[in-house]
């Protein structure tokens, strides 16, 4: 699946980024940003207004609301457009590839940066099935829009990439610009798709290895599972998907660190048969 943002990109010119980027800051306070706001925060006749919004409509950037009033709002594509511009402006990012995984919440693809580099793309995406939901499920999302809520999540992500790597194997944070996080590749298979581990003890091993240093570094993971533990080509793991980290000063780090760690230890009992406790590996964690 090719996104349509890549698709049209090189068809877009500097006014229609301008277009999607005044929309970007309408949808602030607008579901639908009306037709006459656009035209005041762009500066643009009502005439240019108007062709812009056709062709920004015809790409599938945007789309149309005529109910109560006449607006518009970015399509996760527009927002995509947005995004990826400011990131091959500032020479992060130079071709794209295939996807690496499609989810409820995000998108990944992997991409090539001018120097060659092979990088994971992830396009957060709050908001896309429900935003109701994602509201009781992802606290930190702000209540204004999809939009602002995957860039939200994206910064959150981010920020705790980059207090974590290198101490902790997660992946290297490289780049970010509003709801997309370029890092270094996702290189490996999500435990879940494991077929089988020669030794599950000593991957087991890694992955608390790796939640006890993001505790030591002060982060709960808080949503941890065989889902977003990848199992490298070596053997190693990494740790993926920290929108939604908490400081383990929070009320809940304890509650959530021993979900991450019980949901962890069922998987390797289930699948591996590989029986250790909860109380003394918590007590490993936190000591």
């Amino acid at each position: 699946m090719i996104l349509q943002a890549i698709n049209v990109f090189k068809q877009l010119r500097p006014d229609d980024f301008k277009m999607l980027a005044v929309m970007e800051r309408g949808m602030r306070h607008y579901e639908f940003v009306p037709v006459d706001k656009l035209s005041v925060l762009s500066g643009l006749a009502s005439k240019d207004v108007d062709y812009l919004l056709d062709r920004l409509s015809k790409f599938k950037l945007i789309v149309r609301r005529t109910t109560g009033y006449v607006g518009y709002r970015l399509l996760p594509a527009g927002y995509d457009a947005l995004a990826l511009r400011a990131l091959v402006e500032r020479s992060v990012l130079e071709a794209f590839g295939n996807p690496l995984g499609i989810g409820k919440e995000a998108d990944i693809y992997d991409a090539l940066m001018p120097d060659g580099t092979k990088v994971a793309v992830k396009f957060n995406r709050l908001g896309r099935t429900s935003f109701t939901r994602v509201k009781k499920l992802r606290p930190y999302a702000p209540s204004c829009s999809w939009v602002y809520a995957s860039r939200s999540a994206a910064k959150r992500e981010f920020d705790a990439l980059q207090r974590l790597h290198p101490h902790v194997s997660v992946p290297k944070p490289i780049a970010i610009d509003r709801h997309v996080v370029v890092m270094g590749l996702i290189d490996g298979v999500e435990l879940a798709n494991v077929a089988g581990i020669t030794e599950p003890g000593i991957v087991l091993e890694d992955v608390i290895e790796n939640v006890k240093r993001a505790y030591q570094l002060g982060i709960v993971h808080a949503d941890l599972s065989e889902h977003n533990i990848v199992v490298k080509p070596s053997g190693e793991v990494l740790i993926i998907d920290w929108p939604q980290w908490v400081p383990t000063s929070h009320r809940n780090a304890k509650e959530l660190l021993g979900r991450d760690v019980e949901n962890v230890l069922k998987y390797f009992r289930r699948k591996f048969k590989l029986k250790w406790g909860l109380p003394q590996t918590l007590e490993y964690v936190t000591g």
